[in-house]
């Protein structure tokens, strides 16, 4: 299970086999590849034809539908995203720069580990501008966290069942807010992105009032984020898997962003 996101960036690809079909080849082929090695490790050398792998997703209405593919279907199936691959090459959407780079995934469980690097992100009291912008949303929006209580308690979802916090002075900001701020207001637009990506640094925030007039009212071009935003996050030796796939959501958050497109959230 993961959250899906995707740049809402219109496309060849996109228009041929919609995003969800792409969506689901794509994990149903990374799945079969990954049965077919667990079972050549343990030297069952069965056909693929002979394999199968569940799959759960959630629906809208809160449940779970669990579905039993077989891995020689997913490969056939994936083979329609073969003729396409050639029109993500140079897209502005494509994060990882690989086919289909406009979607990605962040694997459940989340770390213990990526939820304090999330908090360690936010803005001190000695960035007013943003500290103040994150305290009224808090107060104003009413982030505040309960839409994860249940997640919480299922270890599918969170690596650390207790509720890490920062003390941002007078406030204390917790990761059950950060998860809901960032995944569970729905599908992002433009501003709120943008919103995001300085709460948490992936752009830089020394920024003065009337750029977030600016920003709220999307008068920013491409080519002004370029010059005065660009992304700042980037791998590093320690991060975890989850830390790693979070820089990527933010990435393709930034690209979202200047192309004025919907990050679109499966959650």
């Amino acid at each position: 299970m993961a959250i899906d996101t995707v740049v809402d960036y219109t496309c060849i690809p996109k228009q041929t086999l919609s995003t969800e079909e792409i969506l689901d080849r794509i994990k149903f082929r990374e799945r079969a590849l990954t049965v077919i090695r667990t079972y050549r490790e343990a030297g069952d050398m069965r056909p693929p034809t002979e394999m199968g792998f569940e799959l759960t997703r959630s629906l809208p209405d809160g449940t779970e539908e669990t579905q039993l593919i077989v891995v020689q279907n997913a490969l056939d199936n994936a083979d329609a995203l073969e003729p396409l691959q050639v029109h993500c090459e140079g897209c502005p959407a494509n994060v990882t720069g690989n086919p289909f780079g406009c979607m990605n995934f962040i694997q459940y469980p989340i770390s213990a580990a990526a939820e304090r690097w999330l908090l360690d992100r936010l803005p001190p009291p000695e960035e007013p501008l943003l500290w103040l912008l994150l305290r009224k949303s808090v107060e104003e929006l009413g982030y505040d966290g309960s839409s994860v209580a249940a997640l919480r308690q299922n270890p599918v979802y969170f690596e650390e069942q207790r509720v890490a916090g920062r003390d941002l002075v007078e406030f204390v900001f917790s990761a059950d807010q950060a998860f809901e701020m960032l995944f569970l207001l729905g599908h992002v637009q433009p501003p709120h992105a943008a919103m995001l990506l300085m709460f948490f640094g992936a752009v830089q925030r020394k920024i003065e009032a009337n750029v977030i007039v600016q920003v709220m009212n999307r008068m920013l071009t491409a080519e002004q984020i370029d010059e005065h935003f660009p992304f700042l996050m980037q791998p590093q030796e320690g991060d975890d898997r989850t830390i790693r796939e979070l820089k990527r959501f933010f990435h393709g958050l930034w690209r979202a962003w200047r192309l004025d497109a919907l990050m679109l959230l499966d959650v």
